[in-house]
């Protein structure tokens, strides 16, 4: 298939597409003008940009863009550090800092993804919560919602003390968590036993709606700053929001007891993370935006797609399903070929520190691993998912998906 064809192929979608596009404006526009209003109401000054250094006491710009960030989440509290290495870490923090010996953690949303099986001790390690005697269960969804009556049972006649819900769905086949589910599960946990603490893995959800998972009664939310709130802009990172009380802890936990908040420098980074907040918006609306062309797109041309692209969609992940492994391996080369930076670079098959099976992975980023800029990865494990996501412009993204789809017909 030459070139015009595929490009007036993706014309056709674009123009099937204009009215998910217009939800996805006005989920912005509201977005947007919560951040702006956060900004607003804490007096955000060209001051607060500047940071500190050795322990960081005294960080009047980190404290502010805590209360911004806990303010645009709709939480009691938040803890924005650069000393969060990633999502997988700040998630890491949070189980050591919530849970103790005998203590056990259910997850609620299957097996978590790769990266947290030895954190958690699914895969033996010496330094996880398993070797700290700390318990672990799971309940498996059902046709991708909650086992209701699973859960019930469980918390109902075991001593539960955390709740974890992995919204996005890693890599795994299921569909991502909506809002809508997430209230309806915490009600019926919160009406059971009102002491669990419900902590949800927030990654790749935020501004996806006009409303934050807090807003549906979590009590400790998690999330990268190399993805969607980050905007493309804050170079590493990460957040903790939700009750105070469970914030201090994380914060002892990532630091040292009896310091816990009071340090970590932020090194210059404060303008970089409030900028990219700034643009979080709009560049969530580009990656969505881009994640339904690529589902019209490639659903048209006889793959199967995850979300639809007419489907509420709970996160910024799209699936291609390709029951093959050399077209997976040729669509995330064809991802790499129009990304701004080692476009040069071939992406091959490797093993990756944290997964069982070798992954691809196209991430041409100018930050290492942001998956808010376009990226798409996979392991090679049948079916064969391409997980693509992010976009930080729509033209950038639309000229990605040309050179991917052009990539698996013409080679």
């Amino acid at each position: 298939m030459n070139s015009s064809k595929i490009i007036e192929i993706i014309e056709e979608c674009e123009q099937k597409c204009s009215e998910e596009f217009k939800k996805v404006d006005k989920i912005c526009f509201e977005n947007t003008k919560k951040v702006l209003d956060a900004f607003h109401s804490q007096k955000l000054s060209e001051s607060d940009f500047s940071g500190t250094t050795g322990y960081g006491y005294n960080d009047i710009g980190r404290e502010k863009i805590e209360k911004i960030f806990s303010q645009v989440l709709g939480t009691e509290d938040a803890l924005v550090r650069t000393q969060f290495i990633s999502g997988s870490h700040a998630l890491s923090v949070c189980f050591f800092a919530l849970l103790r010996p005998n203590d056990t953690l259910l997850s609620i949303t299957g097996t978590p993804y790769d990266t947290m099986h030895e954190v958690i001790g699914i895969k033996e390690n010496p330094s996880s919560l398993k070797s700290f005697g700390i318990n672990y269960q799971e309940i498996d969804l059902i046709n991708d919602d909650f086992d209701y009556e699973k859960i019930k049972e469980v918390i109902t006649t075991k001593q539960i003390k955390v709740i974890e819900i992995q919204r996005s769905k890693g890599y795994s086949t299921r569909k991502s968590i909506s809002l809508e589910s997430v209230r309806k599960v915490i009600s019926m946990i919160k009406e059971i036993n009102v002491n669990i603490i419900v902590m949800v893995d927030n990654c790749y959800c935020e501004f996806v709606n006009n409303y934050e998972v807090s807003e549906c009664g979590a009590d400790i939310i998690v999330g990268s700053l190399i993805k969607n709130l980050g905007g493309g802009i804050a170079p590493n990172g990460a957040y903790v929001a939700g009750r105070k009380d469970l914030v201090d802890l994380v914060g002892e936990r990532l630091t040292l007891p009896g310091e816990g908040r009071e340090v970590g420098p932020t090194l210059g980074i404060n303008k970089s993370i409030l900028q990219g907040l700034f643009l979080a918006p709009e560049v969530v609306a580009n990656s969505l935006k881009i994640a339904i062309l690529t589902s019209c797109v490639m659903e048209q041309l006889g793959y199967e797609v995850e979300p639809k692209y007419q489907d509420d969609r709970a996160d910024i992940v799209q699936n291609i399903i390709f029951k093959d492994a050399s077209i997976l391996e040729r669509y995330v080369q064809g991802i790499q070929k129009q990304s701004p930076i080692d476009a040069h670079s071939i992406p091959i098959p490797w093993d990756m520190p944290g997964y069982d099976d070798q992954v691809i992975m196209a991430s041409g980023s100018f930050t290492q691993g942001s998956s808010i800029e376009i990226s798409c990865d996979g392991p090679i494990r049948a079916p064969y998912i391409a997980y693509q996501q992010g976009s930080l412009t729509y033209a950038s993204g639309k000229i990605t998906l040309q050179s991917a789809i052009e990539n698996i017909l013409n080679n």
